[in-house]
């Protein structure tokens, strides 16, 4: 399969994964109705988890076929894979008040007893803005991995 095709086909189910957990954690909600305020509220989030995951899939069938052995690979994808967790997991809270993801507040009911009344509220006041900060870790986990295939086939070149 190409590199485009698999990063666009990753990159989907990143988007699909994200809804679906939208759509079970809302039962009190009709999944579109979950669906649209998910995108209403967090659509940056949603495209960005996406757009991050599959430029990385890219990058790394890329090195694959130009035969580069790049050391960051695995911790990059690993680290997206953390940070895209990190990202989901925070994009959630803000949906909260919506109705979407019920789940979640059983979620918040616990986080005092995980991590203090104080972080627990930092945690919840700032989930959006925590949410965006995910997004920017995922794609500067990307841009080193671009760095890195860049730096490597130039490597390649002068040998």
């Amino acid at each position: 399969m190409k590199a485009v095709q698999k990063a666009i086909i990753v990159g989907i189910i990143t988007i699909v994964g994200y809804l679906l957990v939208v759509v079970i954690t809302t039962p009190a909600l009709e999944p579109l109705a979950a669906i649209n305020a998910a995108f209403q509220l967090n659509s940056i989030v949603i495209i960005g988890m996406g757009i991050g995951i599959g430029l990385q899939v890219f990058l790394s069938e890329k090195s694959k076929q130009l035969g580069c052995k790049l050391s960051v690979k695995k911790k990059a994808f690993g680290g997206n894979s953390s940070s895209v967790a990190t990202t989901s997991f925070f994009s959630f809270f803000s949906l909260v008040p919506l109705g979407c993801c019920g789940w979640w507040l059983y979620a918040l009911s616990l986080l005092p007893g995980v991590f203090g009344t104080g972080v627990s509220a930092v945690l919840i006041e700032y989930s959006q803005g925590l949410a965006y900060l995910g997004l920017v870790i995922i794609f500067g986990f990307v841009g080193l991995t671009a760095y890195k295939l860049k730096h490597e086939q130039q490597l390649k070149k002068i040998v």
